[in-house]
């Protein structure tokens, strides 16, 4: 059985050497008989020279038996070709699959590939046994966020796969919050002078990731030594992050003047087999093979067959070759595979009870279900697994060569990428700051402290941002916030905006200070008011209390003690009833008051009217009149109120929102419309009576009580006028307060201006308190 083995490098009798690592692999196979059981692997090795060219040649050498190149055409023993193992470049690979694909012969590689040839459509038969492209790229970018490198610059190899990198990369790294100010692919052809500007401009990026081969890493470090040996100024070491597996020569080269360190990966191992020796020892390559490599340039076939002399393994400990893990992976799955798959037909040929001398020789493309299970991930020597996308992927080592010298480095395994997770050793930082070589920064501004949120600066990456405090009412409690959180309804953001504390419970109760001025003040008129009843009450037979209506005169009195009453229904923790009660008595108190001074004003001016000789207006004097007003005025606000009530009633509720820290307990007034209707209608009634009494001011008598009404009307008007706008300018129980200011001020004014001067005639002037006085025309010559 031989498996043909297509790994294309270029063979000659010098680097035999490096062949021989991946044919040794089969011959530990071979001998393991858990792998294979009457089964042997073979092996045919071709030379493409690095050519498309001579790899068609080659290939069609391989599918031919005779002396030409012919397929399809059998002729003499053949090879029983079940599979080739690929270790090529992405091109030669790809016309390899064009060709196998039409014999349906499985292509095997443990390269990295292009993702091309992972689509099954167009290259069903081609197997990847290792990781996919970009398997590095994810710790890549948690390194980055990890060691808080937000501002890097990223270089790539002038080649088609450096501006796929370029294309793919960025944007990876723009969505993790990590800005690539200097991009750029390394050439030394091209000119310097774009990466010079943008090294001088970003000075402060100390971290560069590089996406590189071997033949192109070299050139790169010269090209950006170049640039920063331009700048003036100590200039920072760099940090290089490159996408090579491997070791990479850490020779002594000033190119290495301004690194600090360079990382790369390794793809873990899971470790050797007990029956696996990982060295071979081997006699002298030329005395173990006879044969020449070359092929004569005018060769049709002409290739001699290297045959083995002697067997590989031997005593002589004098040249040890390492076998390589992943060729022994390939193998080792490949023996698995094609095990399974005698093993499969054998029992179905059982089941069948069917009987033939010798092992069935099996077709290519019956090893395809055997090698699409992905059982390579468990025999690997790699710590291969399937990702959540299907895709192969590998826990990956992170080394770390930190440059201490120009001859001297430091090679450490900085942490793991395990699981899709980065587990970084804290002791190598710890060692790297012990050797004085401590990680630099690469940002463009420090860290944002909790309590303030980043603002990007306009014209500038997102990396570079200001640090504000957060906004009224919310708080950040993590570094280098983009957002700041609001704070609930029922808390407010401390002094530093980094907590959230409960805010306090507040309204206008009796126990501050100013509910208490405001009690004191309401029930000192109250009683005033009062004494004032008591005094109309005993003095109710003189003729000044008696003049204009004795009856409106106590009506106002009364209603004007319910007004210095109703300030207690807005002071306190407000309840249901008292939101539903305390707007609605206001103003139907006040339309009462109003409109007692309205009917007084009225019969001040119908009893004047009633001295001139044959007016008519006598008889319309009388109570009756007085009390139609007071009614009628009244059942207006009345009907307001209840329409009020009945639309949208005023309810408690709680204002979080208009003192920082307090949640105010207030009346909702339901409707603010019906609120301002009521006060509406109350400014029309004391405008009406202003102006009437204003009329009637001047009219005779040493007594007139229009001039008492009409300054009362002024301060009343006054006083709400004035309360609009500094009721809506205010929040809380302060508002509240103004309310119930404006409401004892105005009842004041009232009370001063009409009922004061009377109490003085009646207590300290009673001479005056004479019909005979009140009813003494002025002389109007005087």
């Amino acid at each position: 059985m031989i498996i043909t083995w297509k790994y294309l490098y270029r063979i000659k009798d010098t680097n035999l050497q490096e062949m021989l690592p991946f044919i040794l692999p089969i011959q530990v196979v071979n001998k393991n008989t858990q792998l294979l059981q009457n089964l042997t692997l073979g092996y045919n090795i071709h030379d493409n020279y690095l050519s498309t060219l001579h790899t068609s040649d080659a290939l069609m050498d391989m599918l031919s038996t005779g002396e030409d190149n012919v397929p399809n055409y059998s002729y003499g023993a053949q090879d029983n070709l079940l599979a080739i193992i690929d270790g090529a470049f992405r091109e030669v690979s790809m016309q390899l699959s064009t060709l196998v694909g039409t014999y349906k012969i499985p292509q095997i590689t443990c390269r990295f590939v292009s993702e091309a040839l992972s689509d099954k459509t167009q290259f069903p038969f081609f197997f990847r046994l290792a990781p996919k492209n970009g398997v590095q790229y994810p710790a890549i970018v948690q390194l980055l966020l990890h060691f808080r490198w937000t501002l890097i610059g990223l270089f790539a190899s002038d080649t088609e796969q450096g501006e796929n990198f370029m294309r793919t990369f960025t944007p990876t790294l723009v969505r993790n919050g990590i800005c690539v100010v200097i991009l750029q692919q390394l050439s030394m052809t091209r000119l310097a002078a774009p990466l010079m500007n943008a090294i001088s401009k970003w000075r402060q990026v100390n971290v560069f990731v590089f996406f590189t081969d071997y033949s192109s890493m070299m050139d790169g470090f010269h090209a950006v030594h170049f640039a920063l040996g331009g700048l003036l100024g100590p200039i920072e070491g760099k940090v290089w992050i490159i996408t090579l597996f491997g070791e990479i020569p850490m020779k002594s080269h000033r190119v290495y003047q301004y690194v600090h360190s360079i990382w790369n990966f390794y793809i873990q191992e899971r470790g050797y087999e007990e029956l696996f020796e990982p060295y071979i020892f081997v006699k002298p390559l030329r005395k173990c093979f006879h044969c020449s490599f070359s092929k004569h340039v005018f060769s049709v076939k002409g290739r001699k067959r290297c045959t083995q002399k002697v067997p590989l393994e031997t005593q002589d400990k004098s040249n040890r070759l390492q076998i390589d893990p992943r060729a022994y992976s390939v193998i080792k799955t490949l023996a698995h595979a094609l095990n399974a798959a005698y093993s499969s037909r054998s029992k179905r040929r059982r089941k069948e009870g069917k009987k033939k001398l010798g092992i069935p020789k099996m077709q290519p493309w019956q090893l395809h279900p055997f090698l699409q299970r992905n059982e390579f991930c468990n025999l690997s020597e790699m710590k291969l697994y399937m990702d959540q996308h299907g895709e192969l992927a590998a826990d990956l080592n992170i080394l770390s060569q930190v440059i201490i010298s120009e001859k001297d480095f430091i090679e450490e395994q900085l942490g793991t990428f395990e699981s899709q997770r980065l587990i970084v050793d804290p002791f190598i930082v710890l060692e790297l700051e012990w050797h004085n070589k401590s990680l630099p920064r690469s940002i463009c501004v420090g860290k944002c402290h909790p309590g303030f949120v980043k603002q990007v600066r306009e014209g500038e990456p997102f990396c570079c941002y200001d640090c504000v405090p957060c906004p009224q009412g919310t708080i950040s409690t993590q570094e280098d916030t983009e957002k700041c959180t609001v704070c609930p309804d029922d808390k407010y953001p401390n002094e530093d905006h980094i907590d959230c504390i409960p805010k306090f419970i507040t309204f206008l109760s009796y126990e501050e200070h100013l509910g208490t001025i405001l009690v004191s003040f309401a029930l000192l008129l109250f009683l005033t008011t009062g004494l004032v009843l008591i005094i109309f009450l005993k003095y109710r037979e003189t003729p000044i209390v008696k003049a204009n209506n004795r009856d409106l005169s106590y009506i106002l009195l009364f209603s004007l003690l319910l007004c210095f009453l109703s300030p207690l229904l807005f002071i306190g923790q407000p309840r249901k009833a008292t939101c539903l009660l305390r707007q609605t008595v206001f103003s139907i108190i006040f339309s009462v008051a109003i409109s007692s001074l309205l009917a007084k004003t009225i019969t001040v001016v119908l009893a004047f009217l009633a001295t001139k000789p044959g007016n008519q207006m006598k008889r319309w004097l009388g109570k009756s009149l007085a009390n139609s007003i007071i009614i009628s005025c009244s059942a207006a606000q009345v009907t307001i109120c209840s329409i009020w009530l009945g639309v949208s009633p005023p309810f408690p509720d709680s204002d979080f929102h208009s003192q920082p820290g307090e949640i105010i307990l207030q009346c909702n007034e339901g409707t603010v419309i019906m609120f301002y209707i009521t006060l509406s209608y109350l400014g029309f009634l004391a405008s009406i009576c202003f102006m009437v009494a204003f009329l009637a001011r001047n009219l005779p008598g040493a007594f007139n009580e229009a001039k008492l009404i009409t300054f009362s009307m002024l301060v009343f008007c006054s006083v709400w006028v004035t309360f609009v706008p500094t009721y809506l300018s205010t929040k809380g129980k302060y508002m509240v307060s103004v309310q119930v200011f404006s409401i004892l001020a105005s009842s004041a004014g009232l009370l001063g201006c009409i009922f004061i001067p009377k109490c003085y005639i009646i207590l300290l002037k009673p001479h005056l308190n004479t019909k005979d006085h009140l009813t003494t025309r002025r002389n109007v010559e005087m």
